[in-house]
């Protein structure tokens, strides 16, 4: 027995481009809200402040994957020159459960997040939306503004503001060189970043003692809200203030809200998630004038669809390293 090893390296050279992540993920969804996938809810360790290491398994019957995700989130690396996110990826053959790859998870884990924003926009998202304002501006915010290319026709303006304002500048001249007809502007501050915002992306790290800087007030009516990152960019009231408030997982969201640090202040009920949205069981975006907040926390369906094209793609391309087992 062998399993196929894929690196970070490995998986980035497939090329996998962000619409063909959106499509499955968006079809992930729709499977979990027809009940064809199974799902615990993520559990953790936190060996240092702020800091987490997830399990995150998922089984999703008709695309017949199955698999754990094993990541860990740290920002106190960044000041060490490390990476945010790391962590690895195991698939297991549903037929016999005998693991049949391991790969590097932080190229899939970014992918899909992004994705999420854009499957939020799709069906959350008013038409027409043309401004975006992103807060946070590393990998999670650039994958994020391309998959919201995708599904927002009329986007032309991105807003953005990063507490780093070197950060925010690399954003604008990566961003800039694959949208060149994008009117792109770092912002002095993040009430300037959301004013006149259609879509606001926050994607900053999440702390366990957050001071938002987003409030009450600052989303415009008819606007979508898209957090990555907990409840550490939005005070309690604004998330409040919304008409609809959606996750990607419910049932998730609550098991981490009875651990009694995330999540305290959300609204209660919750109105749907991403799954019932995309498989038509309850209505998305039903007027020009909702306030939408979508709290997207990181689903494993979503790593195991997007882990499933990585690893056809590495078999039809002969890319990986094969280790016995």
């Amino acid at each position: 027995m062998e399993i196929l090893y894929l690196s970070r390296r490995d998986v980035e050279s497939l090329e996998i481009s962000m619409r063909e992540v959106l499509e499955v993920v968006d079809h992930g969804f729709l499977l979990k809200g027809l009940n064809k996938t199974e799902m615990p809810a993520k559990r953790g360790i936190h060996p240092r402040a702020n800091a987490f290491i997830h399990a995150m398994p998922a089984y999703v019957k008709e695309a017949d994957i199955a698999g754990l995700k094993w990541v860990s989130g740290y920002p106190s690396n960044m000041d060490k020159g490390l990476p945010y996110i790391t962590g690895l990826l195991a698939l297991n053959d549903p037929e016999t459960g005998i693991p049949m790859a391991v790969m590097d998870c932080a190229w899939i884990t970014a992918a899909r997040t992004g994705a999420s924003v854009g499957v939020s926009a799709k069906y959350l998202a008013r038409e027409g939306s043309r401004i975006v304002a992103i807060l946070g501006c590393g990998v999670q915010a650039r994958m994020g503004l391309r998959a919201l290319v995708e599904v927002l026709p009329k986007l032309s303006n991105v807003q953005c503001y990063d507490l780093y304002l070197e950060a925010a500048r690399r954003f604008i001249e990566e961003m800039s060189q694959l949208y060149p007809k994008f009117h792109m502007v770092a912002c002095s501050t993040p009430a300037e970043m959301i004013e006149h915002a259609d879509v606001v992306v926050t994607a900053i790290p999440i702390v366990t003692e957050p001071k938002p800087p987003l409030h009450a007030g600052m989303l415009k009516e008819g606007s979508l809200a898209v957090s990555l990152d907990y409840d550490s960019a939005w005070d309690s009231p604004a998330m409040k203030e919304c008409d609809k408030f959606v996750s990607d997982d419910i049932d998730q969201l609550l098991a981490t809200k009875e651990e009694g640090i995330y999540f305290v202040g959300i609204p209660d009920p919750i109105y749907a998630d991403l799954g019932e949205l995309a498989a038509g069981v309850k209505p998305g975006r039903q007027n020009e004038g909702e306030k939408i907040f979508s709290m997207n926390m990181g689903i494993a369906v979503d790593d195991m669809v997007t882990a499933k094209m990585v690893y056809e793609r590495a078999l039809q391309k002969g890319i990986g390293t094969r280790w016995p087992l």
